[in-house]
């Protein structure tokens, strides 16, 4: 088989090209709107069937140039440290720390659960954690970051049961949503007590400012500062055998707490806008070289596995959360909210909640806790817990 070496401007290159395809299909096919499947998914789930066929006809095999594409994976995991910020999560209030607190105790429940079911299957341990809340939690960018990491660490498959299985809990997330939602409903006789035609989001209690190349180029430092002094600090404490972007990311997090204290306003819009971009484009070149061959032998273990999270997401909403924020309305359209939040992305938790409080009435609650915890802080949670279950069990 000819091995086809590709260099790191025609890799950049073909994962451009592969996102303006995702693009295009997700914007003309509903089901892809509708489940909030990412583009660069959508164009690189294609170009790794292109790749198989290649693979499996024996006419050849790409090797793409990764430097770039691990860059691109730690300038995303950068900017979510800057999302770290105490001070807001105390104006969010106890509802948001508790919320947050519901959310992490799901991640464990997740890992563990992964981890138990890989056990019985008798495959790789972390292929449990890349089913679980690598995927589900983290969605598909935690899913192309930490996939790639576990298969350097020595996990076959790992990028490509993490990509699956972040799809499926899209959809899987959005489907079990509203029946939870429902059937606290009912059973509790709530209703919503809230006057006003329409919720209220995270962005009325969010400034958001008008990006500009100023602010462009500060948020690109703030970046590369954090980036700089993690990279330079990773050789000093190679010994922990932490992945690269655990210091880049805490880094992020200590300044972003430090300007805070020091009440100096940060570009976050763009921060966040350089992140979004690190991320498409790093999702797309992982998924270029994603191996599908690999998941033909994983595919009952995995399917088991995510039958498995599915039940635990729709119960631990069910038992756990709802209790835990209330046993009220709100806390049940946030429970709702919490099985598209735990099995997918937050625009799967804001799109179960929509639906749910359309039929039912507002929350305005729900529409303020989900987004914070989903926006701001359940990423850096995430991770960190990742990590440690990473260097458990490679």
């Amino acid at each position: 088989m000819e091995v086809i070496k590709i260099g790191m401007t025609e890799t950049l290159f073909m994962a451009v090209i592969v996102l303006l395809i995702g693009r295009g299909i997700k914007s003309k096919v509903y089901f892809f709107e509708k489940f909030f499947i990412p583009a660069p998914v959508i164009g690189g789930v294609l170009f790794s069937i292109f790749s198989l066929i290649g693979h499996e006809t024996g006419l050849f095999s790409l090797l793409f140039d990764s430097n770039l594409k691990d860059m691109l994976m730690i300038g995303f995991f950068t900017t979510i440290g800057f999302s770290a910020s105490l001070s807001i999560l105390k104006k969010g209030g106890i509802q948001v720390m508790i919320f947050l607190g519901a959310a992490t105790g799901l991640i464990f429940l997740q890992n563990i659960l992964g981890i138990s079911l890989a056990k019985i299957f008798n495959i790789h341990p972390l292929l449990g954690v890349a089913a679980g809340s690598v995927a589900l939690t983290g969605g598909h960018g935690t899913a192309g970051s930490i996939g790639g990491i576990l298969e350097h660490a020595g996990v076959q498959g790992g990028m490509t049961v993490a990509i699956a299985a972040a799809t499926f809990g899209l959809v899987a997330g959005c489907l079990i949503g509203g029946p939870v939602g429902k059937r606290l409903l009912q059973k509790y006789k709530l209703t919503s007590k809230n006057t006003e035609n329409s919720n209220e989001t995270i962005s009325s209690h969010v400034a958001e400012s008008k990006i500009t190349e100023e602010n462009l180029f500060h948020a690109i430092f703030y970046v590369a500062i954090a980036m700089g002094i993690g990279t330079l600090i990773n050789p000093f404490i190679k010994f922990l055998g932490l992945p690269a972007y655990i210091m880049p990311m805490l880094i992020a997090a200590i300044l972003r707490n430090i300007l805070d204290s020091a009440k100096k306003e940060m570009p976050l819009n763009e921060i966040t806008t350089v992140g979004n971009i690190s991320l498409s484009l790093f999702l797309a070149m992982a998924l270029m070289g994603m191996k599908l061959w690999e998941l033909s032998a994983l595919a009952v273990p995995l399917i088991s596995i995510l039958l498995a999270q599915t039940v635990l997401m729709a119960l631990y909403a069910y038992f756990v959360t709802f209790y835990l924020m209330g046993r009220d309305y709100d806390a049940a359209t946030i429970a709702c909210g919490h099985c598209g939040f735990g099995m997918g992305a937050t625009p799967n938790a804001m799109a179960n909640m929509e639906a749910f409080t359309v039929a039912n009435g507002p929350s305005i609650r729900a529409f303020f806790v989900v987004p914070l915890v989903g926006a701001l802080f359940i990423d850096f949670v995430n991770v960190s817990i990742i990590t440690m279950f990473i260097n458990i069990f490679k």
